[in-house]
C-alpha cells in the first residue's frame, strides 16, 4: 500500500463483484460487544445492492439549524448515535462513509426519538440507511463500545469533543459507537447516496475533507486491536 497515494473505493451497485435502574443499565449493557479486539474483513466479504432514494430533510445547513431550533423547543436538547463500520483492505481498516453529493460525508446514525434506547436507536437508524426492506436480510448489528462523544452548544455547525464549561443547555449530544460486522452481510444503498470505504490514514487529520468528528476517528480506535481476518 502506498500511503502518498491513498484510495478511496466508492461502493454502490457498481461495484458490487469487488458485498429498575440498575435493572435496566444491566440489560442495556447485555446488549453491547465489549471488545478491545476488532475483526475487520475484507471488502469483498459483503455484498451491496441499492433501495429507494432517502431524501434529506433539509436543503442547507442553515434549514437544518433552523429545524434543529424548532425541534429543541419542542423536546429538549437533541441526541443522535452514529456508527462505525470497519471493513478492511490490503490489511488497512477502512471505515464505511455515506457520501451525499460529491463532497459531503457523514457516518450512518441519526436523532434518537425521545426517551429512545441508544443502542436499540442505532440499529434501528444503521438499518433506515443501510438495510434491505426484506426482513431476511436485515444485517446483525452488534453495536460495540461508545468511542466519542461530541457536544453542540449553540445552533451552529460547530461541535466539540467536550462540553464548554459556560454552555447550562447544549442544543445536541452526539455519540460515536463502534459497530463489529460480521463476515457476510446485504446491504442496501439508497440510490441518491453512495457508500464509500475510506482507509483510516486518509481520514487522521483531514478536517478539511472531512470535518473535525470523523477526521478524529483514527485516534479514538487507536486504542483498539484490529484483527485482520481473511476467510
Amino acid at each position: 500500500m502506498h500511503l502518498k497515494h491513498p484510495k478511496i473505493h466508492s461502493i454502490d451497485l457498481i461495484c458490487t463483484n469487488s458485498g429498575k435502574v440498575k435493572k435496566k443499565s444491566a440489560q442495556i449493557q447485555e446488549k453491547m460487544v465489549t471488545s478491545s479486539v476488532v475483526n475487520t474483513y475484507p471488502l469483498s466479504s459483503y455484498t451491496f445492492g441499492t433501495k429507494e432514494p432517502k431524501m434529506e430533510k433539509d436543503t442547507s445547513v442553515a434549514d437544518r439549524l433552523a429545524r434543529m431550533k424548532v425541534n429543541y423547543m419542542k423536546e429538549g436538547m437533541r441526541t443522535s448515535v452514529e456508527g462505525i463500520l470497519l471493513v478492511q483492505e490490503h490489511n488497512h481498516p477502512h471505515i464505511l462513509l455515506l457520501q451525499i453529493g460529491n463532497t459531503f460525508c457523514k457516518l450512518p446514525g441519526g436523532r434518537l426519538k425521545p426517551g429512545e434506547n441508544e443502542i436499540e436507536g442505532l440499529k434501528r437508524k444503521l438499518s433506515s440507511k443501510l438495510a434491505a426492506n426484506s426482513p431476511s436480510l436485515q444485517p446483525d448489528w452488534q453495536i460495540g463500545e461508545c468511542v466519542a462523544i461530541w457536544w453542540r452548544p449553540n445552533f451552529e455547525t460547530t461541535m466539540y469533543p467536550y462540553s464548554p464549561p459556560h454552555i447550562t443547555k447544549p442544543k445536541e449530544c452526539k455519540k460515536l459507537f463502534l459497530v463489529h460486522l460480521s463476515e457476510r452481510e446485504y446491504f442496501a444503498v439508497p440510490k441518491n447516496l453512495k457508500l464509500l470505504a475510506v482507509p483510516l490514514f486518509e481520514l487522521y487529520d483531514n478536517v478539511q475533507r472531512y470535518g473535525p468528528v470523523i477526521s478524529t476517528i483514527p485516534q479514538q480506535l487507536s486504542r483498539f486491536q484490529f484483527n485482520m481476518i481473511h476467510p
